[in-house]
């Protein structure tokens, strides 16, 4: 635990924060816009709440090289791909299998860190990982005795999941040369151009949407982004970057819960012991000894 007091209990933050993130898939299954179309606004309005607090990183702007432009336009690239699979995922299977898969996100980031920095994980780490890809691998096996869709819809998350390891990997690399918050912001508007490029050679409507879509849209920047991820990132001067970090835990459990209530939503016998397996293999993990230049810690970048 950090030496500062947050004003807060600390418990209590975690768990509107973990509530908030656990919004963000029952906003998405309740919008019938393009995952695309949701993907674009939820970063186009999240970069408009950032954008009056940024002024003061013109400065930093400046000192950009050619090299830390490519890396800006390949993360913000990554991110947008990381929507579009995972939001498109919840079109076709379970919230609580997208949010299990997503939660696999370090076991991609471990091995972006060994192929990449050639930085090697502990046996335990390791061993947390593969209990947690085979919780995976039920839930993805519960799921074929459903359907095509849902099998489908699993393999998007993996997919989307893959994205954002890739993505937090480059933004390891930036933050440690420009503000995160810059960076976040320059990230967010890069992959809303992106999406935007997407929607416009697709021939997807950019404004014909119901006020229920728009009220969606702008859920989806305040509740799971302020309230969730920039709270985090808030509390990492009251808490250890693990503790925070144990979010991606808290995240697919609430999502089921929610589902369960708000969607109708119920898990298979097979899928429950898939997302034990998940949630402990990750809980093993994040309390190893992971070492601390493997765990990415950067700010406002959303996984969900």
């Amino acid at each position: 635990m950090k030496s500062q007091k947050s004003p807060l209990p600390v418990p209590l933050l975690m768990l509107i924060g973990i509530i908030a993130i656990s919004f963000s898939s029952i906003f998405i299954k309740w919008s019938s816009a393009p995952a695309s179309v949701q993907g674009m606004y939820r970063l186009l309005f999240t970069s408009l709440l950032m954008l009056p607090f940024a002024r003061k990183y013109g400065g930093s702007v400046k000192r950009l090289t050619l090299k830390d432009w490519l890396l800006l336009i390949g993360s913000g690239l990554m991110l947008a791909l990381h929507f579009l699979l995972w939001m498109g995922s919840l079109k076709y299977t379970s919230v609580a299998s997208s949010t299990m898969i997503m939660a696999l996100e370090p076991a991609f980031i471990m091995l972006g860190a060994y192929v990449l920095y050639k930085e090697k994980s502990g046996v335990a780490a390791i061993l947390g990982l593969l209990i947690a890809i085979v919780g995976v691998v039920f839930i993805g096996w519960g799921d074929i005795g459903l359907s095509a869709d849902n099998l489908k819809g699993d393999l998007l998350s993996v997919g989307g999941t893959a994205a954002v390891a890739v993505h937090l990997m480059l933004g390891q690399r930036l933050v440690a040369r420009m503000p995160s918050y810059l960076y976040s912001l320059m990230v967010f508007l890069t992959a809303a151009f992106a999406f935007a490029v997407y929607n416009g050679a697709a021939g997807i409507p950019f404004f014909d949407y119901p006020p229920k879509e728009w009220g969606i849209f702008v859920l989806l920047a305040v509740v799971p982004t302020v309230f969730g991820h920039i709270l985090f990132n808030w509390l990492l001067q009251y808490a250890s970057a693990t503790t925070v970090s144990m979010n991606i835990l808290g995240e697919p459990v609430g999502a089921s819960i929610l589902a369960f209530l708000l969607l109708g939503e119920q898990l298979s016998a097979i899928q429950w012991i898939g997302g034990i397996l998940v949630t402990g293999g990750l809980a093993y993990y994040l309390y190893s000894g992971r070492k601390p230049a493997t765990a990415i810690q950067e700010p406002l970048q959303n996984a969900s």
